[in-house]
């Protein structure tokens, strides 16, 4: 029986509002910004700072800093490094959460290559999202701030998500065997999670 339910996806292609319908549709826990305040929490750092390394890597300066400070003195190295917020620790408290969140069941986690961390579980459903870039344009948009390039922001972020998943599991971000559904948004979201819904087996939670 699925328990959980992974939504990666393009950026633009509706993958939060379709993963926000599917957790109402069945009554389950969403992890998407909630996770977010998680590990802003169990870091004890503003959750502004946690979303500033929400599904990226850290600069390569940083990791020569990084580097640096293992180098270093025992003491002093595990004292800095104990005392830093990355892209590192952020995958780090990601991983426990996404795991302990599958564990529980009832969830749909979005993004943050939970894919990745639960494809050996058998009762965890993976989809990818996708949508025609027209749509995605449209989509970034309408959400965004006057004068945003969406164009410009469809690119940055997806590079930045492959990058992610390349870097911290050694995936492609679109291998198809990652996941059990890949689907186009242009049905519509409803119509979207709605399938999903159908894929699983499952129905609203009465």
């Amino acid at each position: 029986m699925i328990r959980t339910v992974t939504i990666g996806g393009e950026y633009g292609s509706g993958r939060a509002e379709i993963a926000r319908q599917l957790a109402e549709k069945l009554g389950w826990r969403l992890l998407d910004n909630a996770l977010i305040q998680q590990i802003a929490s169990t870091a004890h750092v503003d959750p502004a700072v946690a979303m500033q390394f929400d599904e990226c890597i850290d600069s390569f300066l940083h990791r020569m800093h990084k580097a640096l400070w293992r180098g270093g003195y025992e003491g002093v190295a595990s004292a800095t490094e104990d005392d830093v917020f990355d892209a590192d620790k952020m995958v780090e408290l990601s991983r426990c959460i996404i795991e302990s969140a599958a564990k529980e069941g009832n969830c749909v986690i979005v993004g943050r290559g939970g894919q990745c961390v639960l494809q050996e579980r058998g009762d965890v459903f993976h989809v990818f999202v996708y949508a025609p870039r027209a749509e995605r344009i449209e989509r970034v948009r309408r959400e965004g701030k006057p004068g945003d390039d969406p164009e410009a922001q469809i690119e940055f972020v997806d590079h930045r998500r492959s990058a992610y998943i390349r870097r911290y599991f050694g995936q492609e971000w679109t291998n198809r065997h990652l996941y059990d559904l890949m689907l186009c948004a242009s049905m519509g979201e409803a119509a979207a999670a709605a399938a999903v819904l159908a894929a699983i087996g499952r129905g609203p939670e009465r």
